[in-house]
């Protein structure tokens, strides 16, 4: 019997999403031999386009699809060719109990958001409330996000440069539900403002755990803006940008690579052993829940980080859907270019949010189910062929909320699927003027042109434990006064239990969306322990 052929690098980096790209093309700059192992047959994760339907010339961005916490460091640093466009619509929230009326926000005319503001709630004082509730946390976004590929900061370091110790004790000590209670009056206005702390998080306003706060904090620094912009070119373009910067600075990737085992001494074993690549260190851009599971297949003795030790749980489902139009709006007010342009906010109160979990906790599909659409093909038509943009045809991309992995978990996923789709599907309808369905574009075989991921198919394709597009729960992106900060890996958020192994992906303590900081940081903690 014959031992597996040996490789030995400086750094392996097991899973080839958007980070592990990131932190390969840092690391090969630097002059360091750094191999990807990707088990899918392309690099990019979730961060990749792909056209769903047979014979129609649209690139969907089918998992992740905006773009907000991309540092503009990492996009000069390595070349990138992304470029990002501003939404001017930032959402449109019609009121589910009369969609003849909604909230427009336009951050290019403050008066007509005004008026759509005193028409939906009939507040005139609450398109205030609702920009000045976002002003305030200008210094906490222009403060933090600069720290994002620094060393991690201390807590008390972040609060002092803030300077709003209301502000902090809103956001960091007190559930979110409060402070959206003191700073609007209107359920259809703190439903839009809740919505940034649920994307992919399963909780309430009023959860004790802080979840929804972190989740809601990742969303409005972004930038130091909070803005969440569009990819040009889908989010396949990103990837495909990331992938050509690693390559040309000489990081090896190899696909239909899948890692079997882990070892904390930097061994990485692929498949069954044909393939042994001897690291000096490991980078693990999957999730931590896997990670545990390549290490105890290389030693049942050894654990992972004990940080995110509980089971991941994704909570959405994402609907991609090709329009031959867009669809009419019940509200004659507003053009249908101008709603779906930004986030189109579906039966997303603050009321029906919370309202929605607890139908889910006792195990039922939420009626109806919070959802928003936006229209990538609005701010960048390429994503479409020649012909589909002539046609007036539009993509459509849907993001149900409240959608637990404990709904789809045990059950035959093609009904549930069908299931959530039809949810996804009513709650849309509710709010327009005419079905959804009505305005599918077909295939050539006639088909529809929508499709479902549920966290199921998050798991089963891309290896996301339980469908968790964050890989576990969000942290604070800062360690607290008393964290060991006594390592490279500590002082970039990327530790685990193994001195050589680090994370770069989404479990990276600052991970978390299409950001490339895990990346990034894993990739700056490996250079320091690299010179020793």
């Amino acid at each position: 019997m014959h031992s597996a052929p040996s490789r030995d690098v400086d750094v392996a980096i097991v899973g080839g999403g958007h980070n592990a790209l990131v932190a390969a093309a840092y690391l090969a700059r630097a002059g360091r031999r750094v191999v990807v192992l990707e088990r899918l047959p392309h690099v990019g994760g979730a961060a990749v386009s792909e056209r769903p339907w047979a014979g129609v010339d649209a690139r969907v961005s089918r998992y992740s699809y905006l773009v907000s916490l991309l540092p503009r460091r990492i996009i000069d640093d390595l070349g990138l060719d992304v470029r990002l466009r501003r939404r001017r619509i930032s959402s449109y929230t019609p009121d589910p109990a009369a969609p003849e009326r909604g909230l427009l926000v336009d951050t290019g005319d403050a008066r007509a958001t005004a008026d759509s503001f005193a028409r939906a709630t009939g507040d005139e004082r609450e398109a205030a409330r609702f920009a000045a509730f976002y002003e305030r946390l200008g210094p906490l976004a222009r403060t933090l996000f600069p720290t994002m590929t620094d060393p991690l900061p201390r807590a008390a370091e972040v609060r002092a440069a803030v300077a709003d110790d209301g502000l902090w004790s809103a956001i960091v000590d007190e559930p979110l539900g409060a402070h959206l209670r003191a700073s609007l009056r209107t359920d259809l206005a703190r439903g839009v403002a809740l919505t940034d702390a649920l994307i992919g998080t399963f909780a309430t306003s009023d959860d004790p755990s802080l979840r929804q706060n972190r989740c809601f904090l990742y969303h409005v620094i972004g930038g130091g803006t909070g803005d969440w912009d569009v990819p040009v070119g889908g989010m396949g373009h990103v990837s495909a940008s990331l992938r050509d910067a690693a390559l040309r600075a000489g990081a090896e990737l190899l696909t239909s690579t899948e890692v079997t085992a882990i070892s904390p001494d930097g061994r990485v074993t692929v498949g069954d052993g044909e393939i042994v690549v001897q690291a000096r260190l490991v980078l693990s851009g999957v999730g931590e829940a896997v990670l545990r599971g390549l290490v105890d297949a290389a030693d049942p003795g050894a654990t992972a980080s004990p940080a995110r030790s509980s089971r991941p749980e994704g909570a959405q489902l994402k609907v991609n859907m090709l329009l031959s139009r867009l669809p009419r709006l019940n509200d004659a007010a507003v053009d249908p270019a101008a709603a779906f342009a930004g986030t189109f906010h579906i039966n997303e109160t603050m009321t029906q949010l919370d309202r929605a979990h607890d139908e889910a906790v006792a195990g039922g599909i939420p009626d109806p189910l919070p959802a928003e659409v936006y229209c990538h093909s609005l701010t960048d038509p390429s994503i479409l062929g020649e012909s589909l943009r002539a046609s007036g045809a539009q993509t459509l991309t849907l993001f149900g909320l409240q959608v637990p992995h404990r709904l789809i978990a045990g059950a035959d996923p093609d009904a549930r699927r069908a299931e959530l789709l039809a949810a996804a599907e009513a709650s849309l309808d509710a709010v327009l003027a005419e079905p959804i369905r009505d305005v599918l574009f077909r295939t050539p075989e006639g088909e529809p042109c929508i499709e479902a991921r549920t966290t199921l198919d998050l798991e089963r394709s891309l290896g996301m434990a339980g469908g968790d597009i964050f890989h576990g729960g969000l942290e604070w992106p800062w360690a607290d006064d008393d964290d060991p900060l006594d390592s490279p890996a500590r002082r970039w958020g990327v530790a685990t239990g193994h001195d050589r192994i680090l994370m770069c992906g989404s479990s990276a303590r600052r991970g978390g969306a299409v950001s490339g900081i895990g990346g990034h940081n894993a990739a700056m903690a490996a250079l320091e322990l690299l010179r020793h």
